[in-house]
């Protein structure tokens, strides 16, 4: 039986490109379907017509903001596997276009590229997506987007490579009802997948000093690696939080479980929004961090020699 993969449209989106990745998966093939928008990709797969594929954490914007929104609120959606997709953007024009003066994107695209946009003086207006962006194009604009779309929408190259930070790539998940996502996690293990990955959220219904702490002590104590951790509002009342953690765990594992029976028999609430087989991560040194300009750091070697930080200038941390 052929699943159903559907995507933010149109064709030539790097979510599209993540589709055709994702049906890889399936070992009866997968069909690419063109959504327009993503409350449309949760909506088919709620109903059971199939998988979505979803944008989900860029390594130079951060995360897809409004997609992990709606997988918090999706009542039976959730992720079973994490799809990577590089992002290089080309600045493509119509031929034969006039005076540029407007270069359309999705958001976090014209982010990508703003050197570019400065350099050229353009007006940044944003696109459902960078495919839209291309498909749509008009003689005054630029468009920035996968190579692929030149040939898509039959556009000429004006730049090729426009992106701000070369490397940046973008992670996508592949969701489907809960259910399946429990059959596909059982077929992965039965393939010998032994280590997992799990984006879960909590919010804690106890408000006050060292409520956070105490749940990050819980996953400390259980011994869970955890990679990533954010904060959303919730929509509407102000002061109240949803937190977001990945860890390096699945929930049928002991320690994980036992994390999840703790938060729960606090009275907490909590959602696993995704489980998924885990992939090598890099793990560059310190040193090879590109840290932001100002700020106070000691060097390694004046950490090791034991001796007391002494800050030349309380102002440094903002203490005065």
């Amino acid at each position: 039986m052929t699943v159903s993969l559907h995507y933010l449209g149109p064709q030539g989106s790097f979510t599209h490109q993540a589709a055709s990745a994702a049906a890889q998966l399936i070992p009866d093939g997968g069909e690419c379907v063109a959504a327009p928008n993503v409350p449309a990709i949760f909506d088919a797969v709620a109903n059971g017509n199939g998988w979505g594929v979803v944008a989900w954490e860029n390594n130079v914007e951060g995360y897809v903001v409004p997609n992990l929104d709606a997988l918090i609120d999706a009542e039976d959606v959730a992720g079973f596997a994490r799809v990577r997709v590089d992002v290089t953007f080309d600045a493509l024009v119509r031929p034969g276009h006039g005076d540029l003066t407007v270069v359309r994107a999705h958001p976090h695209g014209l982010a990508q590229c703003s050197k570019f946009i400065a350099e050229h003086a353009l007006t940044a207006e944003p696109s459902s997506s960078n495919a839209a962006a291309c498909r749509d194009i008009a003689a005054d604009e630029v468009a920035l987007g996968p190579s692929i779309c030149a040939g898509l929408y039959g556009l000429n190259v004006l730049c090729k490579g426009v992106q701000d930070f070369d490397g940046a790539s973008t992670d996508f998940l592949v969701l489907a009802p809960r259910e399946q996502v429990r059959e596909q996690l059982v077929q992965a293990e039965s393939q010998g997948v032994t280590e997992f990955e799990s984006i879960v959220a909590f919010i804690p219904l106890n408000t006050g000093p060292g409520v956070l702490a105490d749940l990050l002590d819980v996953i400390r104590d259980a011994g869970l690696n955890m990679t990533s951790f954010i904060s959303r509002p919730i929509k509407g009342h102000a002061g109240t939080y949803s937190f977001i953690a990945t860890l390096d765990a699945a929930p049928w594992q002991p320690q994980f479980k036992a994390v999840l029976n703790t938060v729960v028999a606090h009275g907490d609430w909590v959602k696993t929004l995704a489980v998924y087989p885990r992939q090598d991560r890099p793990n560059p040194p310190v040193s090879a961090w590109m840290l932001p300009e100002g700020g106070v750091r000691r060097t390694p070697e004046d950490v090791a020699s034991g001796m007391p930080f002494e800050p030349t200038d309380d102002k440094e941390l903002l203490w005065a």
